[in-house]
């Protein structure tokens, strides 16, 4: 155990009953059952805390170094010259729909080569809302094993019954489905996946699943999350080629490699009239503000439409920089690169690999320990996030860090 989780664990220690003790004395007292999960979580080097950030970023998801942009600040003083109001009042079905919301669903359809889209606040609550609402009673959901948490929210809320398949195991998900078939299974198979998983850095077989669901008469439901902005054609994600296909559904996020907040479904227009009908987190939610979806529009369209020929857009800079990190890492550190601008740095242990991302914090990088449940028992980590918030130099330093204090901690 670290000398945090240690000091930790001394503090969420429930104190003996005292006369007299108060409610700011030992709040503990008063939630033992949640004190003793706290204390457990600490015990095991899993106690999780909202720290400041500091250091280089190796961390963050803002891959194209956009949200603190001289781009991203003139289109927010765009949008502002267009329309300054905050807030929204309330739900997109009472008043809270304005023309900026129709405006962005509608230029993220057309670019994105879909019938439309729809717009919420977070990448997390458009998985709650898909994946809790357009499966029905009758169908199920194949998903990766390394799905993202939102889409396990989301089908936990469901009628449908799910099932998880192996890891980018393309006959694991028509097995799963021809086995349902078997047992009686009579509505449509649903195919969740990521095109780039968040921590491993690797790629979904995309094509190959597309066939099983054809084969099916299914739908496959691709998360964008991690590719929007920086991978496809233009941007577009991973999946672009089959964007606008009736049974295709896609994620695409705007508080990542855009670098503002939201997320964006796009589907076939049934689909998302169907979401604005039936999906409590649309219908219950107070509207994203409209000033926020102005500035995505403005920056998912600058963005997506980035393509110079002489390789200086974020983009060509990001995959640079993905292949100058692949040869130093495999150089100093004897790690094989994912290709992509997420890289896991596989440590085994909670305790080494928050050991080892304290060191690194210590001499001035922000990278963080990723643990389970995060991610599975026995291989925590440490997510190396490439972006453009770093020089080459500076990732230079980083590598040359990471291996010495790798050698410190198997010393």
């Amino acid at each position: 155990m670290t000398c945090c989780s240690q000091n930790l664990a001394s503090r969420l220690r429930p104190a003996g009953r005292k006369r007299g003790l108060t409610e700011q004395d030992d709040s503990s007292l008063h939630h033992p059952v949640h004190a003793r999960g706290l204390q457990a979580l600490a015990s095991r080097n899993r106690l999780r805390q909202v720290t400041h950030r500091e250091g280089w970023d190796f961390s963050s998801n803002d891959y194209l170094g956009l949200a603190c942009s001289p781009e991203l600040h003139g289109d927010l003083m765009q949008a502002m010259a267009k329309d300054a109001a905050m807030g929204s009042g309330g739900s997109r079905l009472l008043r809270g729909n304005h023309r900026a919301h129709v405006e962005l669903e509608d230029e993220a359809a057309r670019l994105f080569g879909t019938e439309a889209s729809l717009y919420f606040s977070s990448g997390f609550l458009a998985n709650l809302a898909l994946f809790s609402t357009l499966p029905q009673r009758g169908d199920i959901v194949v998903h990766d094993a390394l799905i993202h948490a939102s889409v396990h929210d989301g089908m936990r809320l469901s009628r449908t019954d799910a099932v998880a398949a192996e890891h980018n195991d393309v006959d694991a998900f028509n097995d799963a489905i021809v086995r349902w078939r078997r047992d009686g299974g009579t509505g449509r198979p649903w195919l969740a996946v990521e095109s780039l998983y968040s921590m491993d850095g690797d790629t979904a077989p995309l094509d190959d699943l597309f066939e099983v669901v054809n084969r099916h008469d299914g739908v496959l439901v691709i998360d964008e999350a991690h590719a929007t902005g920086v991978l496809g054609p233009h941007g577009r994600g991973l999946g672009a080629h089959l964007e606008g296909r009736s049974n295709v559904v896609s994620l695409h996020t705007c508080g990542k490699a855009l670098g503002i907040m939201g997320g964006l479904i796009c589907a076939p227009r049934v689909l998302i009239d169907f979401l604005i009908n039936r999906s409590r987190p649309f219908i219950y939610t107070t509207a994203p503000p409209r000033l926020i979806a102005e500035v995505v529009r403005l920056t998912l369209t600058r963005v997506l439409q980035d393509d110079s020929c002489d390789g200086s857009s974020r983009r060509d800079q990001l995959k640079q920089r993905v292949s100058n990190a692949g040869v130093a890492l495999m150089a100093k550190c004897g790690l094989k690169s994912t290709g992509t601008h997420v890289q896991p740095i596989l440590v085994g242990s909670d305790e080494h690999a928050v050991q080892l991302a304290g060191a690194l914090q210590k001499r001035g990088f922000d990278i963080r320990a990723i643990r389970p449940p995060t991610v599975p028992k026995g291989t925590a980590r440490l997510r190396m996030s490439l972006t453009l918030n770093v020089t080459d130099e500076i990732l230079s330093d980083f590598v040359e860090a990471l291996a010495q204090e790798r050698e410190l901690l198997r010393s």
